[in-house]
């Protein structure tokens, strides 16, 4: 489904006629260099093109997104000992961990679709537990099988880019301090990433050619309010538990290498929530107070807005599904606001249970590792490892495998512990204690 989907499926005619006469011995160089010709001067059109004034105000300086943000905490109350940090941290590491398993097997399929292969495998929908197969070709997630995110083959977390930038957000606080800059996530982007998609890939791209930020986000890169950065939210949050002002800004370092406006919203708000999921239970109040982080008037804060409220009045979670299939009929699976909807409707209607939060946001299909990745996240920090489901945390054992260059095998409880120092840091920092 594409807003365009006639323009597709005219220039897939135009693909099939090229090669037909060219097999046919057709002389097509000629017009092959002409279409290029023409697809290179639309596109500088395409980018060119500016949005009308309107109700939106989207800018993308930190000091000016900070200008037209509702009044928020900033600060959060926080009596965690040290003992409930590392639990917490756990839950939110393992949390994120399953819902990001739970996803992988059905990543970019339809909720019917979905729905229909649940049935198929006689597991129930929503699931309540791991799936027992991939719905779709048997092809390698990265440089792990298909077959290690199932159920019956599952004893360690394989590689996933929802889970490498969570590690990569890690060695970047490690590496450059609290302090980092956004030049200093490009540096450390040119160190450990072999590979990357969409925007990170354009941003990742733009950066060996020497650009520096933000012409990394902005040079030949339509996917700048894709999901990318949104789901390299966590390792800011972790680090500024209780701090949704700083685990924000934090944020906004990192997205703005790759991203601009709904894009840079996403991370900043998901952010923001993870902070705030480590002192505040409900997740309707967590959401409410990320949205104190990203501008009031911006197509971000109206999906949250919009979303909650869906939520609140529907009372069935299939019914605001379909809501959100209607309202973002046309945008890609993979854009940040049609699964931050999804998103937030599996945090509202899971009510506080693990297994009902990542399986209900899973289940409404996109890009459903990103999406059960946070949400497990935010209801991971709210409950603590020690309240995680067994049949959920146990399977995933202590082993989080990335593709990140020399880092490719983590333990789980030894990245709470690392999250956990620097949280410490950060805290003293703020607090001046």
């Amino acid at each position: 489904m594409s807003y365009f989907n006639k323009q597709s499926h005219r220039m897939g005619e135009l693909h099939r006629w090229l090669e037909m006469r060219k097999e046919q011995g057709a002389e097509v160089a000629t017009l092959v260099k002409e279409i290029d010709r023409s697809i290179e001067r639309w596109i500088k059109q395409a980018e060119g093109l500016k949005g009308r004034p309107g109700k939106y105000v989207e800018p993308n300086p930190l000091k000016d997104i900070r200008a037209v943000r509702p009044k928020g905490p900033r600060k959060l109350p926080y009596n965690l000992t040290d003992s409930q940090l590392r639990d917490k941290m756990l839950g939110a590491l393992l949390g994120r961990c399953a819902g990001c398993v739970l996803g992988i097997p059905v990543e970019g399929k339809p909720k019917a679709q979905i729905k229909d292969w649940a049935e198929k495998l006689g597991q129930p929908y929503p699931l309540a537990e791991y799936w027992n197969d991939y719905l779709g070709a048997n092809a390698p997630h990265y440089y792990d099988r298909m077959d290690d995110f199932l159920k019956p083959n599952l004893d360690h977390v394989g590689q996933d880019d929802d889970l490498a930038y969570t590690v990569l957000g890690l060695l970047i606080l490690e590496e450059a301090g609290i302090d980092f800059t956004v030049e200093d996530v490009g540096k450390l982007w040119l160190k450990y990433l072999p590979v990357a998609c969409t925007a990170e890939y354009r941003a990742l791209t733009n950066l060996k050619a020497g650009l520096k930020p933000p012409k990394t986000a902005t040079r030949n890169n339509p996917y700048a309010e894709w999901i990318g950065a949104d789901i390299r939210s966590d390792p800011w949050g972790y680090a500024a538990p209780g701090l949704p002002e700083l685990a924000a800004e934090f944020a906004y370092r990192d997205a703005s290498l790759s991203h601009v406006m709904n894009g840079i919203y996403g991370e900043m708000f998901f952010s923001a929530a993870i902070a705030a999921a480590f002192v505040v239970d409900d997740p309707k109040q967590i959401l409410k107070i990320a949205l104190t982080e990203i501008p009031a008037k911006s197509r971000m804060a109206e999906t949250v807005k919009e979303a909650i409220r869906w939520c609140e009045t529907d009372g069935d979670w299939e019914i605001t599904w379909a809501r959100i299939d209607r309202k973002y009929a046309g945008m890609h699976g993979a854009h940040t606001l049609n699964n931050a909807a999804l998103t937030i409707m599996g945090l509202l209607y899971g009510d506080g249970d693990f297994e009902k939060t990542i399986s209900i946001t899973v289940m409404g299909g996109l890009d459903t590792d990103c999406t059960g990745a946070t949400a497990g996240s935010i209801i991971g920090a709210i409950l603590g490892a020690e309240k995680l489901p067994g049949k959920w945390a146990k399977p995933l054992g202590d082993r989080l495998d990335t593709y990140l260059i020399d880092a490719e095998e983590h333990s789980i409880r030894d990245l709470a512990d690392r999250f956990c120092k620097i949280a410490k840091e950060v805290r003293g920092r703020v607090l001046g204690s």
